[in-house]
C-alpha cells in the first residue's frame, strides 16, 4: 500500500499514535486503523471523549480567531500534536494571512508527520522539544526568532498541562515561559478539570494510566492560578463550550460534561 505524503518513511502503521488518535476524534483523515481501534476502545470506557476533544479544538479555533482579530500574528503552540483539522495556522490566517506559527511537541512521530504536512509552509515551523525542559525549548532557533522583541506572541498551552505531573511543577514551567514572552503577549490555556463530572474524574484518570501519558486532572481554582501575571479576558476561566461561543445555543444545557475548562490571558 502506498503511504500518504504526510507519513514519514518507515512509520509503523500498525502501532497507534496518540496524535493520530486525536485526529480521528476530531473527524480528521490523518489516522490509520490501529489508531481508530485504540480510539474505539477508549470511547467504550469514556463515551464523551470525542465530544470533549472537539470542544477543545473548537475553543482553540475561537481563541486564535479572537486574538488574530486583535492583531496578533505570532503563535507558539506547545503540545501541538499533528496540525490537522482546524489547526492554529489555519485559524489565524483566516484573519491574518501573515500569521507565523511554531508548533512544538515531544512526540517524534507527531513531529515527523507535522514537518511533512507543513514542508511547503514558509510561515510555520515544527520543533521537537519537551515542555518540562523550558530552557531547552526556549533555546531553539525557531522559538528564539518567534519571541524576538517587536511583536507580542500568543502562547498556546491547549490540553497539554494535564499531562504534566505535579512533581514537574507546572506553575514554574508556565512562569518561565511567561517571563520569556514580549510585553502584551497572550496565553491560551485549556485543562482537564475535576469540576463538572466528579463522578467520572477517577475513570478518566484511570483510562490514561494505561497510556505513556497519564492524566492529572486539577481543580478550577488551581487552573485559574496558572494565569498568574496575566489579565484574564472575559468570560474568565470557564467550561470549554462557554468561552465566547459562536452561538449561545452551541453551549448546550450541560457544558460541564466536557470535563475541561479554558481561558485566555494577556500580559501588560
Amino acid at each position: 500500500m502506498r503511504q500518504p505524503n504526510w507519513v514519514p518513511a518507515g512509520t509503523d502503521l500498525d502501532k497507534p499514535n496518540a496524535a493520530r488518535v486525536y485526529d480521528y476524534y476530531l473527524g480528521g483523515s490523518h489516522n490509520f486503523e490501529a489508531d481508530r481501534e485504540m480510539a474505539r476502545k477508549a470511547v467504550e470506557l469514556w463515551p464523551d471523549l470525542p465530544q470533549i476533544m472537539r470542544a477543545n479544538r473548537a475553543f482553540l479555533r475561537r481563541s486564535v480567531h479572537v486574538l488574530a482579530e486583535q492583531g496578533y500574528t505570532r503563535f507558539l503552540d506547545i503540545g501541538s500534536g499533528i496540525p490537522t483539522f482546524g489547526p492554529v495556522h489555519e485559524a489565524a490566517r483566516a484573519v491574518r494571512p501573515d500569521a507565523r506559527v511554531v508548533y512544538v511537541d515531544l512526540d517524534p512521530v507527531a513531529v515527523a508527520h507535522s514537518r511533512l504536512i507543513l514542508k511547503d509552509d514558509e510561515l510555520s515551523s515544527v520543533v521537537e522539544a519537551d515542555l518540562r525542559d523550558v530552557p531547552d525549548l526556549l533555546s531553539r532557533p525557531e522559538v528564539i526568532e518567534l519571541l524576538a522583541p517587536g511583536e507580542p506572541v500568543v502562547l498556546l498551552l491547549v490540553a497539554v498541562l494535564h499531562f504534566i505531573k505535579d512533581e514537574d511543577e507546572p506553575e514554574k514551567l508556565i512562569g518561565r515561559l511567561r517571563d520569556a514572552l514580549p510585553p502584551g503577549s497572550a496565553m491560551v490555556l485549556s485543562h482537564a478539570s475535576l469540576e463538572g463530572r466528579p463522578d467520572q474524574a477517577g475513570a478518566h484518570q484511570d483510562l490514561y494510566k494505561r497510556t505513556p501519558t497519564p492524566l492529572t486532572m486539577r481543580p478550577l481554582e488551581r487552573i485559574t492560578g496558572f494565569f498568574e501575571g496575566f489579565e484574564v479576558l472575559e468570560p474568565g476561566v470557564v467550561y470549554l463550550p462557554e468561552w465566547r461561543p459562536d452561538r449561545p445555543e452551541a453551549v448546550g444545557a450541560h457544558p460541564e460534561r466536557m470535563t475541561g475548562v479554558a481561558g485566555v490571558g494577556r500580559l501588560p
